[in-house]
């Protein structure tokens, strides 16, 4: 089996992929370690990377078979910013990126931004709370949480096919679901990450950003 066998194809990236990268030039810092978590196929992670040379990319998931999808995305296309994959669930109390010969290399290269693309709605919510906490942990003072995907605000579905994909999620797991933007808000606040500015994106989705506060 040739690497390039373990790649898998997620048709969403293609379409969001572009928007995403344009919000992403933007509040980005200059350089250093952006950890993804939930990378899923690692297309995004190639694809970003190879437009971002003066950043390392550190792409993570829990599934181990998509662990060798990035592998393989990373090898087909050949960027060289993109590091090997890290088993990681935003639940865990102390992630890969804390620990070890991990944390000790990002102390060369420390963790300037987290983006997190399409998860929280297909995850429990304690995986949103996760994420908070770690980003909580993880990020110095005015680092980055970058979040894409579908959202509810005010409790209210912003678009009749956000509504009918979130039947959609619960009826495969009743702890999926679309998330209302006020209660994720305030879960990132908890953890010191305050919003910064939320982009209207294509298909009904958004960007949101959080900026990692200094006070404690």
């Amino acid at each position: 089996m040739t690497p390039q066998d373990a790649r898998q194809y997620a048709p969403a990236t293609e379409r969001n992929r572009e928007p995403i990268l344009e919000i992403l030039l933007q509040v980005l810092p200059q350089s250093g370690t952006i950890l993804e978590i939930a990378s899923g196929t690692g297309e995004h992670a190639v694809f970003f990377a190879s437009r971002l040379s003066s950043h390392l990319w550190l792409p993570t998931d829990a599934n181990l078979e998509l662990r060798a999808s990035i592998i393989a995305w990373t090898e087909h296309i050949g960027c060289n910013n993109v590091c090997p994959p890290l088993e990681l669930d935003a639940r865990e109390p102390v992630w890969a990126v804390e620990k070890g010969a991990v944390a000790q290399w990002l102390n060369i290269s420390p963790i300037v931004a987290i983006v997190n693309i399409n998860m929280i709605h297909i995850s429990p919510w304690s995986a949103c709370l996760g994420l908070m906490a770690g980003a909580g942990r993880v990020l110095a003072a005015g680092g980055i949480l970058y979040l894409y995907g579908p959202f509810k605000q005010g409790y209210e579905h912003t678009a009749a096919s956000n509504a009918a994909f979130d039947e959609y999620l619960r009826a495969q797991n009743q702890e999926w679901g679309v998330r209302n933007l006020d209660d994720v808000v305030a879960a990132a606040k908890a953890e010191h990450l305050i919003l910064k500015q939320i982009y209207q994106m294509p298909a009904n989705n958004l960007s949101v950003v959080f900026e990692r506060s200094a006070i404690e």
